[in-house]
Protein backbone atom coordinates (compact mmCIF):
# COMPACT_ATOMS: atom_id res chain seq x y z
CA UNK A 1 0.00 0.00 0.00
CA UNK A 2 1.16 3.61 -0.63
CA UNK A 3 2.97 5.51 1.98
CA UNK A 4 0.08 8.25 2.13
CA UNK A 5 -2.53 5.65 2.08
CA UNK A 6 -1.33 3.54 4.64
CA UNK A 7 -0.81 6.67 6.81
CA UNK A 8 -4.36 7.53 5.94
CA UNK A 9 -5.67 3.97 7.11
CA UNK A 10 -3.54 4.43 10.42
CA UNK A 11 -4.74 7.86 11.13
CA UNK A 12 -8.59 6.51 10.33
CA UNK A 13 -8.19 3.53 12.59
CA UNK A 14 -6.96 6.24 15.41
CA UNK A 15 -10.70 7.56 14.79
CA UNK A 16 -12.35 4.66 14.85
CA UNK A 17 -10.92 4.12 18.41
CA UNK A 18 -11.70 7.44 19.26
CA UNK A 19 -15.16 6.66 18.76
CA UNK A 20 -15.61 8.46 15.46
CA UNK A 21 -16.80 7.14 12.40
CA UNK A 22 -18.48 10.06 10.61
CA UNK A 23 -16.49 11.72 8.32
CA UNK A 24 -13.56 9.29 7.78
CA UNK A 25 -13.91 9.83 4.15
CA UNK A 26 -13.16 12.79 4.01
CA UNK A 27 -9.60 12.39 5.76
CA UNK A 28 -6.78 13.41 3.57
CA UNK A 29 -3.03 13.13 4.31
CA UNK A 30 -1.14 15.42 1.91
CA UNK A 31 1.80 17.21 1.48
CA UNK A 32 1.73 20.89 3.16
CA UNK A 33 2.23 24.03 1.73
CA UNK A 34 4.76 24.92 3.95
CA UNK A 35 8.00 22.42 4.19
CA UNK A 36 8.57 23.77 7.60
CA UNK A 37 5.02 22.55 8.62
CA UNK A 38 6.76 18.98 8.22
CA UNK A 39 6.52 15.68 5.73
CA UNK A 40 3.30 15.50 5.60
CA UNK A 41 0.08 16.91 7.05
CA UNK A 42 -3.63 15.82 7.84
CA UNK A 43 -6.74 17.08 7.90
CA UNK A 44 -8.23 14.92 10.07
CA UNK A 45 -9.40 16.28 13.40
CA UNK A 46 -10.78 19.14 11.44
CA UNK A 47 -12.88 17.11 9.25
CA UNK A 48 -13.87 14.70 12.10
CA UNK A 49 -14.28 17.37 14.76
CA UNK A 50 -17.51 18.78 13.89
CA UNK A 51 -19.89 15.72 13.74
CA UNK A 52 -18.46 14.35 17.08
CA UNK A 53 -18.42 18.04 18.86
CA UNK A 54 -15.35 17.63 19.72
CA UNK A 55 -12.64 20.61 19.75
CA UNK A 56 -10.74 20.16 16.61
CA UNK A 57 -7.51 21.35 18.16
CA UNK A 58 -8.20 18.69 21.40
CA UNK A 59 -9.12 15.96 18.66
CA UNK A 60 -5.48 16.57 17.04
CA UNK A 61 -3.39 16.47 20.29
CA UNK A 62 -4.85 13.00 20.83
CA UNK A 63 -4.20 11.82 17.17
CA UNK A 64 -0.87 13.27 17.12
CA UNK A 65 -0.17 11.15 20.55
CA UNK A 66 -0.82 7.66 18.64
CA UNK A 67 0.47 8.44 15.78
CA UNK A 68 4.14 8.74 17.41
CA UNK A 69 3.94 5.48 18.35
CA UNK A 70 4.15 4.38 14.85
CA UNK A 71 7.33 3.15 13.25
CA UNK A 72 6.52 5.75 10.06
CA UNK A 73 6.17 8.77 12.18
CA UNK A 74 9.08 10.37 13.41
CA UNK A 75 7.02 13.64 14.62
CA UNK A 76 3.35 14.68 14.94
CA UNK A 77 2.21 17.80 16.09
CA UNK A 78 -0.80 19.99 15.83
CA UNK A 79 -0.70 23.36 14.30
CA UNK A 80 -3.40 26.17 13.98
CA UNK A 81 -7.23 24.94 14.59
CA UNK A 82 -6.15 21.42 14.39
CA UNK A 83 -4.00 20.36 11.70
CA UNK A 84 -1.69 17.50 12.52
CA UNK A 85 1.87 17.95 10.87
CA UNK A 86 4.12 14.55 10.40
CA UNK A 87 7.99 13.98 10.06
CA UNK A 88 8.42 10.66 8.51
CA UNK A 89 11.01 8.18 9.66
CA UNK A 90 14.32 6.77 7.58
CA UNK A 91 11.92 3.94 7.39
CA UNK A 92 9.53 5.34 5.62
CA UNK A 93 11.81 6.86 3.04
CA UNK A 94 12.83 3.29 2.78
CA UNK A 95 9.21 1.69 2.40
CA UNK A 96 8.69 4.50 -0.26
CA UNK A 97 11.63 3.66 -2.21
CA UNK A 98 11.93 -0.13 -2.31
CA UNK A 99 7.34 0.44 -3.70
CA UNK A 100 9.29 2.71 -6.57
CA UNK A 101 12.16 0.03 -7.19
CA UNK A 102 9.75 -3.04 -7.70
CA UNK A 103 7.16 -0.90 -9.49
CA UNK A 104 4.38 -0.87 -6.69
CA UNK A 105 4.14 2.94 -7.30
CA UNK A 106 2.08 3.29 -9.85
CA UNK A 107 0.01 0.25 -8.97
CA UNK A 108 -1.29 2.63 -6.08
CA UNK A 109 -3.16 4.46 -8.72
CA UNK A 110 -5.22 0.86 -9.41
CA UNK A 111 -8.90 1.48 -8.79
CA UNK A 112 -11.30 -1.29 -7.59
CA UNK A 113 -14.11 0.73 -8.86
CA UNK A 114 -13.00 -0.24 -13.17
CA UNK A 115 -15.44 1.08 -15.68
CA UNK A 116 -15.56 1.41 -19.50
CA UNK A 117 -14.62 4.72 -20.26
CA UNK A 118 -15.04 6.41 -24.22
CA UNK A 119 -12.97 9.30 -24.83
CA UNK A 120 -13.99 11.25 -27.62
CA UNK A 121 -11.54 13.56 -29.02
CA UNK A 122 -10.09 15.20 -32.07
CA UNK A 123 -13.45 15.04 -34.27
CA UNK A 124 -11.95 17.37 -36.44
CA UNK A 125 -14.00 18.11 -39.46
CA UNK A 126 -12.39 15.81 -42.61
CA UNK A 127 -11.91 18.92 -44.99
CA UNK A 128 -8.50 19.23 -44.37
CA UNK A 129 -5.14 18.66 -42.61
CA UNK A 130 -4.77 19.23 -38.95
CA UNK A 131 -3.73 21.88 -37.40
CA UNK A 132 -2.45 23.13 -34.13
CA UNK A 133 -5.55 23.90 -32.72
CA UNK A 134 -6.28 20.39 -33.33
CA UNK A 135 -3.16 19.00 -31.69
CA UNK A 136 -4.07 19.91 -28.15
CA UNK A 137 -7.44 18.40 -27.91
CA UNK A 138 -5.62 15.25 -29.79
CA UNK A 139 -2.79 15.30 -26.82
CA UNK A 140 -5.32 16.09 -24.33
CA UNK A 141 -7.81 13.12 -24.78
CA UNK A 142 -4.68 10.43 -25.78
CA UNK A 143 -3.34 11.34 -22.40
CA UNK A 144 -6.55 10.98 -20.29
CA UNK A 145 -6.79 7.87 -22.13
CA UNK A 146 -3.87 6.35 -21.38
CA UNK A 147 -4.52 7.84 -17.33
CA UNK A 148 -7.61 6.00 -17.36
CA UNK A 149 -6.00 3.29 -18.46
CA UNK A 150 -3.45 3.45 -15.78
CA UNK A 151 -6.36 3.41 -13.24
CA UNK A 152 -7.50 0.34 -14.47
CA UNK A 153 -10.44 0.99 -16.60
CA UNK A 154 -11.20 -0.04 -20.27
CA UNK A 155 -11.01 2.81 -22.43
CA UNK A 156 -12.34 2.98 -25.66
CA UNK A 157 -10.47 5.90 -27.95
CA UNK A 158 -13.37 7.07 -30.59
CA UNK A 159 -12.91 9.81 -33.85
CA UNK A 160 -16.54 11.03 -34.50
CA UNK A 161 -16.34 11.87 -38.56
CA UNK A 162 -18.33 14.59 -39.31
CA UNK A 163 -18.99 13.43 -42.69
CA UNK A 164 -22.52 14.53 -43.33
CA UNK A 165 -23.67 18.27 -43.98
CA UNK A 166 -22.64 21.04 -45.75
CA UNK A 167 -19.29 21.17 -44.51
CA UNK A 168 -18.29 18.36 -46.69
CA UNK A 169 -19.87 19.27 -49.83
CA UNK A 170 -17.43 22.27 -49.55
CA UNK A 171 -15.08 19.69 -49.24
CA UNK A 172 -16.07 18.45 -52.67
CA UNK A 173 -16.42 21.40 -54.30
CA UNK A 174 -13.64 22.24 -54.17
CA UNK A 175 -11.98 19.23 -54.38
CA UNK A 176 -13.49 19.05 -57.79
CA UNK A 177 -11.87 22.64 -58.51
CA UNK A 178 -8.53 20.91 -58.03
CA UNK A 179 -9.88 17.98 -60.30
CA UNK A 180 -10.51 20.43 -63.23
CA UNK A 181 -7.26 21.91 -62.60
CA UNK A 182 -5.86 18.43 -63.00
CA UNK A 183 -7.36 17.68 -66.22
CA UNK A 184 -5.74 21.50 -67.48
CA UNK A 185 -8.01 23.73 -66.63
CA UNK A 186 -6.92 27.13 -65.05
CA UNK A 187 -9.22 27.91 -61.89
CA UNK A 188 -9.64 30.29 -59.47
CA UNK A 189 -10.93 29.49 -55.84
CA UNK A 190 -14.30 31.24 -55.15
CA UNK A 191 -14.50 32.89 -51.67
CA UNK A 192 -16.00 30.20 -49.29
CA UNK A 193 -13.94 27.00 -50.63
CA UNK A 194 -10.91 25.36 -49.10
CA UNK A 195 -7.98 27.65 -51.02
CA UNK A 196 -5.34 24.95 -49.53
CA UNK A 197 -2.79 23.37 -52.11
CA UNK A 198 -3.76 19.74 -49.93
CA UNK A 199 -6.64 19.60 -52.35
CA UNK A 200 -4.00 19.63 -55.59
CA UNK A 201 -3.10 15.39 -54.75
CA UNK A 202 -6.99 14.42 -54.45
CA UNK A 203 -7.84 16.43 -58.03
CA UNK A 204 -4.90 14.52 -59.49
CA UNK A 205 -6.61 11.15 -58.05
CA UNK A 206 -9.46 12.01 -59.30
CA UNK A 207 -8.17 12.52 -62.66
CA UNK A 208 -6.46 9.44 -62.71
CA UNK A 209 -9.23 7.17 -61.33
CA UNK A 210 -12.04 9.54 -63.75
CA UNK A 211 -10.07 10.51 -66.77
CA UNK A 212 -12.12 13.27 -68.33
CA UNK A 213 -15.73 11.71 -67.02
CA UNK A 214 -16.63 14.15 -64.62
CA UNK A 215 -16.06 17.26 -66.10
CA UNK A 216 -19.45 17.37 -68.48
CA UNK A 217 -21.37 15.46 -65.59
CA UNK A 218 -23.72 17.15 -63.42
CA UNK A 219 -23.39 18.28 -59.84
CA UNK A 220 -25.75 15.69 -58.59
CA UNK A 221 -23.75 13.15 -60.74
CA UNK A 222 -19.89 14.06 -59.63
CA UNK A 223 -20.69 15.81 -55.96
CA UNK A 224 -21.60 12.35 -54.10
CA UNK A 225 -18.36 10.77 -56.07
CA UNK A 226 -16.06 13.76 -55.43
CA UNK A 227 -17.23 14.11 -51.59
CA UNK A 228 -16.35 10.44 -50.84
CA UNK A 229 -13.36 10.16 -52.42
CA UNK A 230 -12.46 13.19 -50.64
CA UNK A 231 -13.45 12.26 -47.41
CA UNK A 232 -11.69 8.89 -48.16
CA UNK A 233 -8.29 11.14 -48.55
CA UNK A 234 -8.51 13.56 -45.60
CA UNK A 235 -8.95 11.31 -42.99
CA UNK A 236 -5.79 9.34 -44.56
CA UNK A 237 -4.02 12.64 -44.03
CA UNK A 238 -5.56 13.34 -40.69
CA UNK A 239 -4.50 9.47 -39.30
CA UNK A 240 -1.18 9.86 -40.54
CA UNK A 241 -0.69 13.63 -38.71
CA UNK A 242 -2.18 11.21 -35.60
CA UNK A 243 0.46 8.69 -35.74
CA UNK A 244 3.19 11.42 -36.29
CA UNK A 245 2.38 12.34 -32.19
CA UNK A 246 1.58 8.27 -31.57
CA UNK A 247 -2.04 8.68 -31.64
CA UNK A 248 -4.29 5.92 -32.22
CA UNK A 249 -7.95 5.45 -31.96
CA UNK A 250 -10.05 2.49 -31.67
CA UNK A 251 -13.51 3.59 -33.44
CA UNK A 252 -14.06 6.10 -36.40
CA UNK A 253 -17.89 6.70 -36.01
CA UNK A 254 -19.69 8.57 -39.06
CA UNK A 255 -22.22 10.87 -38.71
CA UNK A 256 -23.47 10.34 -41.74
CA UNK A 257 -24.22 6.85 -40.95
CA UNK A 258 -26.65 7.95 -37.85
CA UNK A 259 -29.08 8.29 -40.86
CA UNK A 260 -27.99 6.26 -43.66
CA UNK A 261 -29.08 3.43 -44.24
CA UNK A 262 -31.60 3.55 -40.56
CA UNK A 263 -32.04 6.84 -39.72
CA UNK A 264 -31.32 6.35 -35.80
CA UNK A 265 -31.44 10.24 -34.88
CA UNK A 266 -35.43 9.84 -35.63
CA UNK A 267 -35.64 6.53 -33.78
CA UNK A 268 -33.76 7.77 -30.55
CA UNK A 269 -36.25 11.41 -30.71
CA UNK A 270 -38.87 8.91 -30.77
CA UNK A 271 -37.34 6.93 -27.97
CA UNK A 272 -37.12 10.40 -25.79
CA UNK A 273 -40.90 11.32 -27.11
CA UNK A 274 -42.06 8.26 -25.59
CA UNK A 275 -40.44 9.15 -22.64
CA UNK A 276 -42.32 12.77 -22.25
CA UNK A 277 -39.18 14.53 -23.25
CA UNK A 278 -40.15 16.02 -26.61
CA UNK A 279 -42.67 18.27 -27.22
CA UNK A 280 -44.07 20.73 -29.77
CA UNK A 281 -43.23 24.59 -28.70
CA UNK A 282 -42.21 28.19 -28.95
CA UNK A 283 -38.84 29.43 -27.59
CA UNK A 284 -38.44 32.37 -25.06
CA UNK A 285 -36.26 34.71 -27.42
CA UNK A 286 -33.41 35.10 -25.28
CA UNK A 287 -32.10 38.32 -23.97
CA UNK A 288 -28.99 37.74 -26.49
CA UNK A 289 -28.32 36.66 -30.01
CA UNK A 290 -29.24 32.61 -30.30
CA UNK A 291 -27.72 31.15 -32.82
CA UNK A 292 -30.05 28.38 -32.83
CA UNK A 293 -33.50 30.59 -31.53
CA UNK A 294 -36.42 31.13 -34.25
CA UNK A 295 -39.68 32.79 -33.86
CA UNK A 296 -41.85 29.34 -34.65
CA UNK A 297 -43.01 26.35 -33.19
CA UNK A 298 -40.50 23.61 -32.60
CA UNK A 299 -39.32 19.88 -31.98
CA UNK A 300 -37.58 20.41 -28.54
CA UNK A 301 -36.03 18.31 -25.92
CA UNK A 302 -36.82 19.16 -22.30
CA UNK A 303 -33.13 19.17 -21.53
CA UNK A 304 -34.13 22.14 -18.47
CA UNK A 305 -34.96 18.96 -16.92
CA UNK A 306 -31.34 17.92 -16.46
CA UNK A 307 -30.28 21.48 -15.59
CA UNK A 308 -30.15 23.34 -19.16
CA UNK A 309 -30.71 26.48 -18.91
CA UNK A 310 -33.42 26.00 -22.00
CA UNK A 311 -35.00 23.18 -23.94
CA UNK A 312 -33.07 22.37 -27.23
CA UNK A 313 -34.59 22.40 -30.86
CA UNK A 314 -34.06 19.15 -32.93
CA UNK A 315 -34.60 20.33 -36.29
CA UNK A 316 -34.31 23.76 -38.35
CA UNK A 317 -37.09 25.45 -40.53
CA UNK A 318 -36.00 23.29 -43.17
CA UNK A 319 -36.75 20.22 -41.47
CA UNK A 320 -33.59 18.96 -41.43
CA UNK A 321 -32.37 17.69 -38.10
CA UNK A 322 -29.93 20.28 -36.23
CA UNK A 323 -26.29 19.81 -35.11
CA UNK A 324 -27.58 18.37 -31.60
CA UNK A 325 -29.93 16.47 -32.84
CA UNK A 326 -27.23 14.29 -34.86
CA UNK A 327 -24.86 14.25 -30.79
CA UNK A 328 -28.17 13.40 -28.94
CA UNK A 329 -28.17 10.09 -31.35
CA UNK A 330 -24.25 9.88 -31.48
CA UNK A 331 -23.92 9.54 -27.63
CA UNK A 332 -27.52 7.66 -27.51
CA UNK A 333 -25.41 5.05 -29.68
CA UNK A 334 -22.45 4.83 -27.00
CA UNK A 335 -24.47 4.76 -24.11
CA UNK A 336 -25.94 2.15 -26.31
CA UNK A 337 -22.78 0.24 -26.21
CA UNK A 338 -22.26 -0.53 -22.35
CA UNK A 339 -19.96 2.53 -21.35
CA UNK A 340 -20.27 3.72 -17.56
CA UNK A 341 -18.66 6.98 -18.42
CA UNK A 342 -18.47 9.18 -21.91
CA UNK A 343 -15.81 12.10 -22.05
CA UNK A 344 -15.79 14.78 -24.87
CA UNK A 345 -12.58 16.79 -25.54
CA UNK A 346 -13.89 20.05 -27.23
CA UNK A 347 -12.77 22.88 -29.10
CA UNK A 348 -13.04 26.45 -26.93
CA UNK A 349 -16.00 27.24 -29.46
CA UNK A 350 -18.05 24.62 -28.32
CA UNK A 351 -18.83 26.19 -24.42
CA UNK A 352 -22.49 25.93 -25.32
CA UNK A 353 -23.03 22.54 -25.99
CA UNK A 354 -21.66 21.60 -22.36
CA UNK A 355 -25.17 21.88 -20.38
CA UNK A 356 -27.28 20.63 -23.33
CA UNK A 357 -25.10 17.35 -24.39
CA UNK A 358 -24.78 16.60 -20.45
CA UNK A 359 -28.52 16.82 -20.32
CA UNK A 360 -28.99 14.65 -23.64
CA UNK A 361 -26.65 11.88 -22.01
CA UNK A 362 -28.65 11.87 -18.60
CA UNK A 363 -31.83 11.17 -20.68
CA UNK A 364 -30.31 8.40 -22.75
CA UNK A 365 -29.15 6.86 -19.88
CA UNK A 366 -31.25 7.85 -17.07
CA UNK A 367 -28.80 9.19 -15.55
CA UNK A 368 -27.07 6.13 -15.02
CA UNK A 369 -23.67 7.34 -16.98
CA UNK A 370 -21.62 10.32 -16.57
CA UNK A 371 -20.41 12.72 -19.01
CA UNK A 372 -17.34 14.79 -18.99
CA UNK A 373 -16.44 17.27 -21.43
CA UNK A 374 -13.25 19.29 -21.47
CA UNK A 375 -12.97 22.06 -23.10
CA UNK A 376 -9.37 22.68 -25.00
CA UNK A 377 -8.76 26.86 -25.32
CA UNK A 378 -6.53 28.62 -28.56
CA UNK A 379 -3.24 27.77 -28.94
CA UNK A 380 -1.25 30.54 -30.15
CA UNK A 381 2.43 30.10 -31.71
CA UNK A 382 5.10 32.40 -31.53
CA UNK A 383 8.82 32.35 -32.81
CA UNK A 384 10.32 34.59 -30.41
CA UNK A 385 7.82 36.32 -29.46
CA UNK A 386 6.70 37.25 -33.35
CA UNK A 387 3.71 35.70 -34.69
CA UNK A 388 4.63 32.64 -37.20
CA UNK A 389 2.97 32.92 -40.40
CA UNK A 390 0.80 30.83 -41.98
CA UNK A 391 1.97 28.03 -44.69
CA UNK A 392 0.35 28.33 -48.49
CA UNK A 393 -0.24 24.55 -48.13
CA UNK A 394 -3.04 24.88 -45.33
CA UNK A 395 -4.24 28.15 -46.44
CA UNK A 396 -4.70 29.94 -43.20
CA UNK A 397 -3.33 27.85 -40.76
CA UNK A 398 -0.15 26.07 -39.29
CA UNK A 399 -0.95 22.60 -39.91
CA UNK A 400 -0.19 20.00 -36.70
CA UNK A 401 2.53 18.19 -39.00
CA UNK A 402 4.78 21.44 -39.52
CA UNK A 403 4.94 21.90 -35.87
CA UNK A 404 6.04 18.39 -35.64
CA UNK A 405 8.94 18.76 -37.87
CA UNK A 406 10.14 21.51 -36.61
CA UNK A 407 10.41 21.05 -32.87
CA UNK A 408 9.65 17.09 -32.33
CA UNK A 409 7.00 15.25 -30.91
CA UNK A 410 8.37 15.24 -27.37
CA UNK A 411 7.81 18.94 -27.24
CA UNK A 412 4.57 19.35 -28.69
CA UNK A 413 3.22 16.76 -26.32
CA UNK A 414 4.41 17.50 -22.95
CA UNK A 415 3.56 21.04 -23.83
CA UNK A 416 0.39 21.07 -24.84
CA UNK A 417 -0.18 19.23 -21.49
CA UNK A 418 1.67 22.15 -19.46
CA UNK A 419 -1.20 24.16 -18.65
CA UNK A 420 -4.97 23.48 -18.01
CA UNK A 421 -6.52 22.58 -21.33
CA UNK A 422 -9.46 24.87 -20.33
CA UNK A 423 -6.84 28.01 -20.20
CA UNK A 424 -5.19 29.22 -23.26
CA UNK A 425 -1.81 28.27 -24.33
CA UNK A 426 1.51 30.23 -25.62
CA UNK A 427 3.51 27.78 -27.44
CA UNK A 428 7.09 29.58 -28.68
CA UNK A 429 8.90 27.31 -31.44
CA UNK A 430 12.14 29.28 -30.01
CA UNK A 431 11.07 28.70 -26.28
CA UNK A 432 10.52 24.95 -26.61
CA UNK A 433 13.52 23.71 -28.07
CA UNK A 434 15.73 25.55 -25.75
CA UNK A 435 18.47 23.69 -23.55
CA UNK A 436 17.25 25.42 -20.33
CA UNK A 437 15.32 25.27 -17.09
CA UNK A 438 12.71 27.74 -18.62
CA UNK A 439 11.82 24.81 -21.49
CA UNK A 440 9.65 22.50 -18.98
CA UNK A 441 10.27 19.54 -21.34
CA UNK A 442 14.06 19.95 -21.46
CA UNK A 443 13.92 20.52 -17.61
CA UNK A 444 11.70 16.83 -16.88
CA UNK A 445 13.71 14.59 -19.65
CA UNK A 446 17.47 15.95 -18.47
CA UNK A 447 16.02 14.99 -14.58
CA UNK A 448 15.76 11.61 -16.22
CA UNK A 449 19.26 11.82 -18.28
CA UNK A 450 20.68 12.96 -15.00
CA UNK A 451 19.32 10.09 -13.19
CA UNK A 452 20.81 7.73 -15.52
CA UNK A 453 24.17 9.77 -15.91
CA UNK A 454 24.39 9.11 -11.95
CA UNK A 455 24.06 5.54 -12.34
CA UNK A 456 26.97 5.67 -15.10
CA UNK A 457 29.53 7.42 -12.83
CA UNK A 458 28.54 5.18 -9.27
CA UNK A 459 29.84 2.19 -12.13
CA UNK A 460 33.07 4.89 -13.08
CA UNK A 461 33.61 5.08 -9.39
CA UNK A 462 33.01 1.64 -7.84
CA UNK A 463 31.83 -0.97 -10.46
CA UNK A 464 29.01 -2.55 -12.44
CA UNK A 465 28.05 -4.58 -9.28
CA UNK A 466 27.29 -1.39 -7.63
CA UNK A 467 23.92 -1.30 -9.18
CA UNK A 468 23.16 -4.73 -8.49
CA UNK A 469 19.81 -5.11 -6.61
CA UNK A 470 19.06 -1.78 -5.49
CA UNK A 471 15.74 -3.16 -3.61
CA UNK A 472 18.26 -4.56 -0.90
CA UNK A 473 20.17 -1.40 -0.53
CA UNK A 474 19.63 0.03 2.86
CA UNK A 475 17.40 3.22 2.22
CA UNK A 476 16.99 3.76 5.56
CA UNK A 477 20.68 5.64 5.27
CA UNK A 478 18.75 8.54 3.56
CA UNK A 479 18.36 10.95 6.30
CA UNK A 480 19.39 14.58 4.67
CA UNK A 481 16.02 16.54 4.34
CA UNK A 482 16.81 16.98 0.58
CA UNK A 483 16.75 12.96 0.06
CA UNK A 484 13.68 12.97 2.78
CA UNK A 485 11.58 15.42 0.75
CA UNK A 486 12.84 13.52 -2.70
CA UNK A 487 11.37 10.45 -0.84
CA UNK A 488 8.18 11.97 -0.19
CA UNK A 489 7.78 13.21 -3.68
CA UNK A 490 7.91 10.08 -4.81
CA UNK A 491 4.99 9.05 -2.34
CA UNK A 492 3.10 11.64 -4.22
CA UNK A 493 3.14 9.72 -7.09
CA UNK A 494 0.00 7.23 -7.00
CA UNK A 495 -2.60 10.09 -5.71
CA UNK A 496 -1.01 12.30 -8.50
CA UNK A 497 -1.80 9.72 -10.78
CA UNK A 498 -5.28 8.82 -9.62
CA UNK A 499 -6.13 12.26 -9.11
CA UNK A 500 -5.47 13.35 -12.48
CA UNK A 501 -7.54 10.28 -14.21
CA UNK A 502 -10.69 10.81 -11.92
CA UNK A 503 -10.64 14.38 -12.36
CA UNK A 504 -10.03 14.17 -16.36
CA UNK A 505 -7.02 16.53 -15.99
CA UNK A 506 -3.71 15.32 -17.59
CA UNK A 507 -1.32 18.51 -17.09
CA UNK A 508 -1.87 17.21 -13.12
CA UNK A 509 0.79 14.58 -14.13
CA UNK A 510 3.10 16.87 -15.99
CA UNK A 511 3.02 19.48 -13.60
CA UNK A 512 3.95 16.49 -11.14
CA UNK A 513 7.06 15.66 -13.08
CA UNK A 514 8.05 19.27 -13.38
CA UNK A 515 8.21 19.31 -9.56
CA UNK A 516 9.98 16.48 -8.92
CA UNK A 517 12.66 17.09 -11.55
CA UNK A 518 12.91 20.43 -10.00
CA UNK A 519 13.31 18.60 -6.32
CA UNK A 520 15.99 16.30 -7.58
CA UNK A 521 17.54 19.12 -9.50
CA UNK A 522 17.87 20.73 -5.86
CA UNK A 523 19.30 17.96 -4.11
CA UNK A 524 21.91 17.54 -7.26
CA UNK A 525 23.13 21.09 -6.70
CA UNK A 526 23.36 20.77 -2.87
CA UNK A 527 25.95 17.68 -3.76
CA UNK A 528 27.88 20.41 -5.94
CA UNK A 529 27.95 22.82 -2.92
CA UNK A 530 28.55 19.83 -0.02
CA UNK A 531 30.28 17.12 -1.45
CA UNK A 532 29.13 14.43 1.51
CA UNK A 533 25.69 15.34 -0.14
CA UNK A 534 26.91 13.85 -3.33
CA UNK A 535 24.30 10.86 -4.67
CA UNK A 536 28.05 8.98 -5.50
CA UNK A 537 30.06 8.86 -2.32
CA UNK A 538 33.35 7.43 -3.24
CA UNK A 539 34.20 6.75 0.42
CA UNK A 540 30.87 5.18 0.57
CA UNK A 541 29.65 2.12 -1.19
CA UNK A 542 26.60 1.49 0.82
CA UNK A 543 25.85 4.91 1.59
CA UNK A 544 26.12 5.46 -2.82
CA UNK A 545 24.17 2.13 -3.12
CA UNK A 546 21.34 3.50 -0.84
CA UNK A 547 21.39 7.13 -2.59
CA UNK A 548 21.29 5.02 -5.90
CA UNK A 549 18.72 3.56 -4.85
CA UNK A 550 16.78 6.58 -4.37
CA UNK A 551 17.88 8.29 -7.58
CA UNK A 552 16.51 4.75 -9.59
CA UNK A 553 13.12 5.26 -7.95
CA UNK A 554 13.19 8.73 -8.87
CA UNK A 555 14.47 7.89 -12.37
CA UNK A 556 11.73 5.41 -12.69
CA UNK A 557 8.61 7.45 -11.73
CA UNK A 558 10.01 10.09 -13.88
CA UNK A 559 9.80 7.53 -16.86
CA UNK A 560 7.03 6.00 -15.86
CA UNK A 561 5.20 9.33 -15.67
CA UNK A 562 6.62 10.56 -19.30
CA UNK A 563 5.66 7.36 -20.65
CA UNK A 564 2.00 7.75 -19.66
CA UNK A 565 2.04 11.32 -21.08
CA UNK A 566 3.78 9.94 -24.17
CA UNK A 567 6.58 11.04 -23.95
CA UNK A 568 9.89 9.98 -24.38
CA UNK A 569 12.50 9.65 -21.72
CA UNK A 570 16.40 9.94 -22.75
CA UNK A 571 19.22 8.66 -20.76
CA UNK A 572 21.41 11.49 -22.45
CA UNK A 573 20.50 14.98 -23.96
CA UNK A 574 22.41 15.98 -26.55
Amino acid sequence: MPLLELLKDRICAIARAEGLDEGLARVAVETPRDPSHGDLSTNAAMVLAKPARRNPRELGEAIAARLADDPLVADASVAGPGFVNLRVTPEAVARVVGAALAGDLSAGALTDARQSVNVEYVSANPTGPLHVGHARGAVVGDALARLLERRGHRVTREYYVNDAGAQVDVLARSAYLRYREARGEAIAIPSGLYPGDYLVPVGAALSDEHGAALMEAPEEVWLPIVRERAIAAMMDAIRGDLALIDIHHDVFASERALQVPVDRVAATIARLADEGLIYEGVLPRPKGQAEDWEDREQTLFRSTRYGDDIDRALRKSDGSYTYFASDIAYHGDKVGRGFDRLVDVLGADHGGYVKRMTAAVAALSHEHVRLDCLMCQIVKLTRGGEPVKMSKRSGDFVTLREVVEEVGVDAVRFMMLYRKSDAPLDFDFVAVTEQSRDNPVFYVQYAHARCSSVRRQAVEAFDASVLDDLQSADATQLVDDGERTLAIKLAQWPQALAGAADAAEPHRVAFYLHDLSATLHTQWNRGKDEPSLRFVNTSSRELTRGRLALVESVRSVIADGLSTLGVSAPDEMR
